[in-house]
C-alpha cells in the first residue's frame, strides 16, 4: 500500500476520504477547482437520513407516471433536449426499480445507512462543529388523509423492522410541533434518528480544516488532467505537477469526466436540484426540516434563513437552469410555511450523482492499479459521505472492512 494519495474532489466525500486516510498513516492531498464544500455538498437539504431505507427508485404506481410525464411537477421534471441522453440509463433505473431489485437495493445500502449518523458524529466531534448539528430529525408530511393514513402503516413497520424511532402527528398536533405551519398537512410522520446541518457548506469545510490541522495539504487543480505515471498517479495542479501513489475519484457528478477517458464506461447520470433562501413571516420559527412528499420539496432551517429544496429535475451538466420547478415549490411552500422574501441573488443549482442500480461506486478500479473510486451517492452524499469514506480508506490500506464492500465494488459496471 503506497504512503502517498491524491483525493479528487473536495466535496463531503472526498474530504472525507482524505480524513480517514490520513488517520491511517497516508500522506493525502486534496486536489479540486475549487474550495472544499463548494459544489454539491453545499447545496442540499441538511440531512443525515439514517431513517431513508428504502433507495428513491422509479416511480412505478401509473397515475404517478401520468402526473410526472406532464412535466409539470413540483416532484420531477425534464428537459425534452436532455432525454436522448437519459433513455438507456433510465431504463435501467427502472428495472432496478421493480420491487425484488429495490428490496436487494435497499438491503446492500442499509449498512452503510445506520451507521451514517455514528461515522458523521466522530468527525464532527473531532472538528468541533457541533454548533450547526442538531439531533432532532424530520418531518414527512402529507397533505392527502389517505397518504397519511397508508404511510403511517408504512412507517411504523419500517421503523419496527430497523429499531428506529419514530412518531405520528395529526394536524393540530403537528401545528403544535411547528406553530410556524401554516394549514394544509393532513399530518406527519416524525423521523427522530437522523440530524440535520444548518450549514452543509460548512460542515465540510470544517472537515477539510480538520484534515488540514492534522498535515492535510489542499491544492486546486483539474482533475481531468489525472494520468498514470510508473507505479503510481500524476495530475495538473496551480501549484504544478503532483505525484502520488495512488488516487481515489471522488468528484461526485463530474467523476465521469475522469474515469471516461480511462476506459471506464460507468452508468452516471445527475439528477438536478435547486435551492433558495428566504426570511421568515411565520409567526414563530421553523424548527424540523420538513419533506413535502407530495410537493416533492424540502423546506429546512438553515443559518441563512429557510432553505427550500427542489426535487428533481433530469436534464444534462451542459443545460442552462431553467428556475419553473422552484417557482412552482415556491408557490406552493409560500403560505404554508410564511415564506417571506428571497435572499439570495440567484438561485443555487447543484447536481446529484447517480447511479441506476442506487448504490455508489466503493472500492478500487478494475483495470488500473492504485486507482480508487467513491462516488455516485445519488440523493445521500452528505449522509453516506464519510461511513463511505471509511469503506474506502479500509480496502486502501488492507484492513478488514467493517461491512461487505462487494455491493459497491466499481467492477460491477465492468
Amino acid at each position: 500500500m503506497s504512503k502517498s494519495a491524491i483525493v479528487l474532489g473536495a466535496g463531503i466525500v472526498g474530504v472525507s476520504v482524505a480524513l480517514h486516510l490520513q488517520a491511517r498513516g497516508v500522506q493525502v492531498t486534496l486536489v479540486d477547482r475549487r474550495g472544499p464544500g463548494e459544489e454539491t455538498s453545499h447545496g442540499n437539504a441538511g440531512l443525515i437520513e439514517s431513517s431513508s431505507v428504502v433507495p428513491y427508485g422509479f416511480p412505478r404506481d401509473w397515475r404517478m407516471l401520468l402526473r410526472l410525464v406532464r412535466n409539470n411537477s413540483t416532484m420531477l421534471c425534464y428537459d425534452v433536449r436532455s432525454l436522448p441522453a437519459y433513455a438507456r440509463w433510465l431504463a435501467s433505473f427502472w428495472r432496478e426499480s421493480s420491487p425484488a431489485r429495490l428490496a436487494n437495493a435497499a438491503r446492500d445500502m442499509l449498512p452503510l445507512i445506520e451507521r451514517s449518523v455514528a461515522e458523521h458524529e466522530a468527525l464532527i466531534a473531532r472538528a468541533g462543529m457541533r454548533e450547526i448539528v442538531r439531533s432532532i430529525g424530520w418531518l414527512e408530511a402529507w397533505r392527502s388523509p389517505a397518504g397519511f393514513e397508508r404511510e403511517m402503516r408504512a412507517a411504523r413497520a419500517v421503523a419496527d423492522a430497523h429499531s428506529l424511532h419514530v412518531q405520528m402527528f395529526d394536524a393540530p398536533g403537528l401545528r403544535t410541533l411547528e406553530p410556524s405551519l401554516g394549514e394544509g398537512y393532513a399530518g406527519a410522520i416524525h423521523w427522530i434518528d437522523p440530524a440535520c446541518v444548518t450549514d452543509p457548506g460548512a460542515l465540510t469545510k470544517g472537515y477539510a480544516q480538520l484534515f488540514l490541522r492534522e498535515g492535510g495539504t489542499f491544492a486546486q487543480g483539474d482533475a481531468r488532467t489525472l494520468m498514470p505515471e510508473g507505479k503510481g498517479w500524476r495530475v495538473l495542479t496551480d501549484a504544478g505537477p503532483l505525484s502520488a501513489g495512488l488516487a481515489v475519484v471522488a468528484l461526485g457528478p463530474w467523476s465521469d469526466l475522469v474515469t471516461q477517458p480511462l476506459g471506464y464506461r460507468v452508468p452516471l447520470m445527475v439528477k438536478r436540484g435547486y435551492h433558495m433562501h428566504y426570511a421568515s413571516e411565520a409567526r414563530a420559527p421553523l424548527v424540523h426540516p420538513v419533506v413535502d412528499i407530495e410537493g416533492g420539496y424540502v423546506v429546512a432551517p438553515m443559518r441563512r434563513g429557510l432553505r427550500l429544496t427542489t426535487g428533481v429535475e433530469l436534464a444534462t451538466r451542459e443545460r442552462p437552469p431553467n428556475y419553473a420547478q422552484l417557482d412552482a415549490a415556491e408557490r406552493e411552500a409560500r403560505p404554508v410555511f410564511g415564506l417571506g422574501a428571497r435572499l439570495d441573488e440567484t438561485p443555487w443549482m447543484g447536481l446529484r450523482p447517480c447511479t441506476p442500480d442506487m448504490r455508489p461506486l466503493l472500492g478500487p478500479a478494475p483495470h488500473h492499479a492504485g486507482l480508487w473510486f467513491a462516488f455516485g451517492h445519488n440523493h445521500h452524499g452528505l449522509t453516506l459521505g464519510p461511513v463511505s469514506a471509511r469503506l474506502v480508506a479500509e480496502q486502501i490500506v488492507g484492513e478488514t472492512p467493517f461491512i461487505d464492500p462487494t455491493p459497491y465494488w466499481p467492477a460491477r459496471f465492468s
